[in-house]
């Protein structure tokens, strides 16, 4: 990503959270110049990406052996507008992205496919537990057959958490607040628009 060291994160265990804590993924990987792109979601498990996609996906191919990918992870983001400073400032965009750099292995293993999906429902479910994906459940038995499931080895986590850090305390406090209201805002309107929309 591009740097601004200012705006880059080094701190391994913060950008491994935006993964934790937003793990919907963009799943990006190339072949004879043509991008293929999936959104899935991927559970940090033991140092590695896992997550699975439906077998009838194009990008399936690219998810195997020793593939290279980046999964791209996005945290919050908003407009900020110069109103809200107590400096005069310009507008700007703040965001937190993180981007796992690594390759492929595929999960060829039913029953090391059930457990990871077992695994990331468990994760998913959390903190209140609602509901538990038992092995052997017999839907599980009548899906695995179409359901690719694959780890990433990560060999390098990158991180641009873009929050008004080169701002006086004031207005990095501002800039943190405005992101926060935001996204709640912003995905309430959004939300009850589609709704409004389609029901």
């Amino acid at each position: 990503m591009y740097p601004p060291k200012h705006h880059q994160e080094y701190n391994s265990k913060n950008i491994k959270q935006v993964a934790l804590t937003y793990p919907f993924a963009t799943l990006i990987s190339a072949q004879n110049k043509k991008p293929f792109i999936t959104h899935a979601p991927l559970i940090l498990h033991q140092d590695k990406l896992v997550g699975h996609i439906d077998k009838n996906n194009p990008h399936v191919d690219l998810l195997k052996e020793n593939y290279p990918i980046v999964a791209v992870f996005q945290g919050p983001q908003t407009y900020i507008s110069p109103s809200i400073y107590s400096t005069p400032q310009l507008p700007t965009w703040n965001y937190i992205i993180a981007h796992a750099n690594g390759y492929v292995t595929e999960i060829k293993d039913a029953k090391t496919l059930k457990n990871s999906l077992v695994t990331m429902t468990e994760y998913l479910e959390s903190p209140k537990h609602n509901y538990t994906l038992s092995h052997d459940d017999p839907r599980m038995d009548r899906l695995i057959n179409f359901i690719h499931g694959f780890e990433i080895n990560v060999e390098h986590w990158e991180g641009k958490f873009k929050l008004s850090q080169d701002k006086t305390p004031t207005d990095i406090e501002n800039a943190k607040q405005e992101l926060i209201k935001n996204n709640q805002q912003n995905t309430a309107d959004f939300v009850n628009l589609l709704f409004e929309r389609h029901f």
